[in-house]
C-alpha cells in the first residue's frame, strides 16, 4: 500500500494546479509556462519522491501494483487491436431527407411525398407477392408525385396572378372541418399526426388547396361559356336516350380477381370477360354463357339475373351511367367492380316522362359547365407543364 504521504503529495499537486490556473501569467520574452503547469510538475515530483521512499522501506511492496499496471496496459492494447463490431450502415448512404422533384424555383421533399402517399399505400402494402407489391407501391408513389407537381404549378400560377387567400379563410376552413367531424383541437391534432401532418403543416396545405380552387375559378372559369343552344341540345339528347330510363332489369357475368391482384391476374380476368362478351355478341345465349363462364355462383344457374334496378339504387354508383344508357338487349363489358370484371346485359327497360325543358335547363347548364371546366383545366395545366422547368428526382 502507498503511504499517506504519497496521497497527500498528489492532493497538493492537484490543489496547486487549480490555484495556479487561476493566477498564472506568462513571462515576457520566454516560452509561456503557466504556474499551473509548474505546480503540476512539482506535485508530480513530490508524489514520485514519496512513492520511492515508501518502496525503499517496504522492500518493493508496490511491485504487485506495477504488475497490475502492466497487465492492464496489455489488456488495453489487446482491446485496441481487436476488430470492433462494424456498423450495419457502414459503406451505405442513409438518406434522411432529400428532394424528389424540382418545379421551377420550388422543390418537393421526400417527407412531403410520403405524407401525401401514406393514405394511398395501405392497400398495396397488403399484396403478398414482394415484386408486385414493390411495383404497385412505386406506381402509386409516382402518380402521387405527378399530382403534387401539377398542384405546385397551379399554386405558382396563382401567386403570379396575385391570387390571395387570407389566414382568416384558412382558419374558417379548419373550424368547418372540426365541426363536421365533431373534433376539438386535440382530436384534430391527433388525427393529423396519424396521417403524418402537424397542425401547422396542414394549415399550409389547406391554404394551398384554397389557392388552387380560387386560381381555377379566376383563371380558368372565365374561359368556359355555355350557351342556351348547348343546353337545349343536351336536353334533346336526354329525351332521346338515357335520363328517361326509370329502371332496368339486369343480368351479369362475373370474372373474379384476387383481393390484391397482380397486373397479370387483372389482365387474365379482363381477357376472360371480353371473350365471354364476344361470344354473346356473336349470337350465343347470354344465360348459357353465364352458366358456364361466370364466377358468381349465386346467379349463374339463373342466367346471371340480378333483377330490377332504379336510379340511385346500385351498390356501385359508377355503373349507373353505363347501365342506364343501355337499351333492351345491349351487352356491355368488361366493367370493373369490387370483385373483378362484369359483363352486363339489359333484358327489360321501364321509361318515365322527362321533365320539361324549363324545369331542367339550369340543372343541365350546371352539369355542362362542370364538364367544360374540367376540360379547360386539363388544357391549362398542360400549358403550364410545357412552360415549366420540371426535374423528377424520385428514385
Amino acid at each position: 500500500m502507498r503511504s499517506s504521504r504519497y496521497l497527500l503529495a498528489i492532493c497538493v499537486g492537484l490543489a496547486l494546479t487549480v490555484v495556479g490556473t487561476a493566477h498564472a501569467q506568462p513571462r515576457p520574452n520566454k516560452p509561456a509556462k503557466s504556474a499551473a503547469d509548474q505546480a503540476a510538475h512539482e506535485g508530480k515530483e513530490a508524489a514520485d519522491k514519496a512513492a520511492a521512499a515508501d518502496a525503499a522501506k517496504t522492500g518493493g511492496a508496490d511491485k504487485p501494483d506495477e504488475d497490475d499496471k502492466d497487465s492492464k496496459d496489455k489488456d488495453k492494447a489487446k482491446a485496441a487491436a481487436a476488430p470492433s463490431t462494424p456498423s450495419p450502415n457502414r459503406g451505405r448512404r442513409v438518406k434522411v431527407e432529400y428532394v424528389v422533384a424540382v418545379v421551377n424555383d420550388s422543390i418537393i421533399l421526400n417527407s412531403e411525398l410520403q405524407a401525401r402517399s401514406l393514405p394511398l399505400l395501405a392497400e398495396a402494402q397488403q399484396i403478398n407477392d414482394p415484386k408486385e407489391r414493390e411495383r404497385r407501391l412505386a406506381k402509386l408513389t409516382s402518380q402521387t408525385l405527378d399530382m403534387m407537381v401539377n398542384e405546385e404549378l397551379i399554386v405558382q400560377a396563382a401567386e403570379a396572378a396575385k391570387v390571395e387567400v387570407e389566414s382568416s379563410e384558412v382558419q374558417a376552413a379548419i373550424d368547418s372541418i372540426k365541426q363536421q367531424n365533431n373534433l376539438d383541437d386535440a382530436a384534430l391534432t391527433s388525427a393529423l399526426a396519424a396521417q403524418g401532418y402537424t397542425l401547422q403543416a396542414y394549415k399550409q396545405e389547406l391554404r394551398r388547396q384554397l389557392l388552387r380552387l380560387r386560381a381555377e375559378n379566376q383563371l380558368v372559369a372565365p374561359k368556359v361559356n355555355i350557351s342556351d343552344e348547348d343546353v337545349r341540345a343536351r336536353y334533346d339528347q336526354m329525351a332521346r336516350r338515357t335520363e328517361q330510363v326509370q329502371a332496368v332489369k339486369l343480368s351479369h357475368m362475373l370474372f373474379k380477381t384476387a383481393e390484391h391482384p397482380t397486373e397479370q391476374q387483372i389482365a387474365a380476368a379482363k381477357a376472360k370477360a371480353t371473350a365471354a362478351m364476344d361470344r354473346v355478341k356473336a349470337g350465343e345465349d347470354f344465360a348459357k354463357v353465364a352458366a358456364t363462364e361466370s364466377d358468381d355462383d349465386s346467379t349463374k344457374t339463373t342466367g346471371g339475373e340480378l333483377g330490377w334496378f332504379q336510379r340511385g339504387s346500385m351498390a356501385t354508383p359508377e355503373w349507373e351511367p353505363i347501365v342506364f344508357a343501355m337499351d333492351k338487349g345491349d351487352v356491355r363489358g368488361p366493367i370493373a367492380g369490387p370483385q373483378g370484371f362484369h359483363v352486363f346485359t339489359v333484358t327489360e327497360v321501364k321509361r318515365s316522362d322527362l321533365q320539361s325543358f324549363d324545369q331542367m335547363k339550369e340543372q343541365i347548364r350546371t352539369e355542362l359547365r362542370r364538364r367544360e371546366t374540367e376540360k379547360q383545366e386539363a388544357v391549362w395545366l398542360e400549358e403550364l407543364r410545357k412552360k415549366a422547368y420540371i426535374d423528377i428526382k424520385l428514385q
